[in-house]
């Protein structure tokens, strides 16, 4: 193929990349409330004991951006693997075999990944850290001086600190499957990460901080469930067959 047609085919792929993220932006957006409310769910489970939370907007545009957004999001992620097939599909003639292969792997596995991470933030950690902040709400009763404290988080607010924890658990369980590429290609060893264990275990808690919300909590789930990943890499790269 000539340099002309290479780029004829890469418009051509984006294009359709676009065409599918706008289908999708449109048809997130009409169920943009249902997702909202299923990003809302760990709260409300939270707040059973707690008739009074509510919801705010302090904006009169803040609900409809922030239904933008949740269309955005949600349409990004439902485009995200329809973007690699095309990136690996433009890629691939380029590639020799085994390239194709260590790729192919790498393509295959990691929206799987991040949506396990995703997962894993939504069901396990997002329910311990808005319990944990909700824990510094004070009741107000006539017997007391103090003014009660309630949490009443804003529309956007709430939306950003989900995503944030979404998006950062799901790129940190991006993790595994970089190490297991850079090992396969020989980059890596696995007794390059033993060796290294300790610098590798600074800079988990350091992306760690990074991904995360601003809590101890976050943090501290995403590292130790880092490490735990690290170190299964370290065992599943022993059967490695590395050509030097």
């Amino acid at each position: 193929m000539t340099l002309q047609q290479h780029f004829k085919e890469f418009r051509q792929r984006l294009i359709f990349c676009v065409i599918f993220f706008l289908c999708s932006f449109i048809c997130c957006y009409f169920f943009s409330q249902e997702i909202y409310n299923f990003l809302l769910q760990p709260l409300v489970d939270i707040s059973q004991n707690n008739q009074n939370r509510k919801l705010i907007y302090t904006s009169p545009a803040e609900a409809f951006t922030t239904y933008l957004k949740v269309s955005f999001y949600s349409a990004t992620f439902f485009s995200f693997p329809i973007c690699l097939a095309e990136i690996y599909l433009f890629l691939s003639p380029a590639l020799y075999k085994n390239e194709k292969k260590n790729i192919l792997l790498v393509f295959f596995f990691s929206p799987f990944l991040f949506l396990f991470g995703a997962i894993f933030a939504y069901y396990f950690i997002l329910p311990l850290t808005l319990e944990f902040f909700s824990s510094f709400e004070i009741q107000a009763s006539a017997a007391s001086s103090t003014l009660a404290i309630q949490l009443e988080t804003k529309l956007s607010e709430y939306l950003n600190f989900v995503t944030n924890l979404l998006l950062g658990f799901g790129i940190a369980f991006q993790l595994p499957i970089l190490l297991l590429f850079l090992i396969k290609v020989g980059c890596l060893s696995s007794n390059d990460l033993r060796q290294k264990r300790r610098y590798w275990i600074v800079i988990i808690f350091i992306l760690s901080a990074i991904l995360t919300p601003p809590d101890v909590m976050s943090q501290m789930s995403l590292a130790i469930l880092l490490i735990t990943l690290f170190e299964i890499v370290i065992l599943i790269s022993k059967n490695f067959n590395i050509k030097k």
